[in-house]
């Protein structure tokens, strides 16, 4: 082959384990032909292309407030995509805000320079973009909160919002992460940030291969 896809998990069991990467770093190692990694134990890099992409197809400012806040659900999940969305939106052209419980704060290697609010409400207020999406606690490593359905992203918190765009990286939990009236919504860009992941992997093939 040309080139391999490895995507990967954390077992959300050992913090340091998970975080050292070794299947993935192991492929790059042995491997003769270009890696590229399609989701890894802490990161997620085509999908945050994609939305980067959606974002700036979508926005109305030159300068958008997005922010990122954590939604319960009902089992631990990695931290690999809002790991990868703030360390993107941190070099792109926007006032990135996290949201999310106390105890479920992202590494300090991602949140440091980023606004993190323990108050739902307070960041989403006048916010361009909404990208909810479930992490488990980096704290307390693997643990998660299913019981917070106040997190849940619902029709008078987008209210709350710069009549905001809805966003979330798919498959997502009807009514648990999101409800209803706001995923069918025509806030709701998650179709178009689904469709750019399209677009985000084949630009980065394109340009593996072009450089040989």
């Amino acid at each position: 082959c040309d080139i391999i896809g490895i995507r990967t998990f954390p077992a959300l069991k050992n913090r340091e384990e998970d975080y050292s990467e070794k299947v993935l770093t192991k492929f790059i190692k042995s491997a003769l032909v270009p890696v590229i990694s399609l989701e890894s134990a802490t990161l997620h890099p085509l999908q945050s292309f994609a939305d980067v992409i959606t974002i700036e197809e979508q926005k109305k400012t030159t300068r958008p407030k997005v922010v990122l806040s954590w939604a319960p659900h009902p089992r631990p999940l990695p931290q690999a995509v809002p790991n990868s969305f703030v360390e993107w939106m941190k070099v792109a052209d926007v006032d990135l805000v996290i949201a999310n419980p106390e105890g479920f704060d992202l590494a300090p290697e991602f949140t440091e320079g980023v606004t993190v609010l323990h108050e739902q409400d307070e960041a989403l207020k006048d916010a361009d973009f909404v990208y909810a999406k479930n992490w488990s606690s980096y704290e307390n490593y693997g643990q998660t909160a299913a019981h917070l359905k106040d997190w849940t992203i619902s029709g008078s918190k987008m209210a709350l919002t710069n009549n905001g765009k809805f966003m979330h990286c798919l498959p997502v939990r009807r009514n648990m992460v999101v409800n209803d009236e706001v995923l069918d919504s025509e806030a709701s860009v998650v179709l178009e940030q689904a469709n750019n992941r399209t677009y985000a992997a084949q630009t980065v093939l394109y340009q593996m291969f072009r450089n040989g």
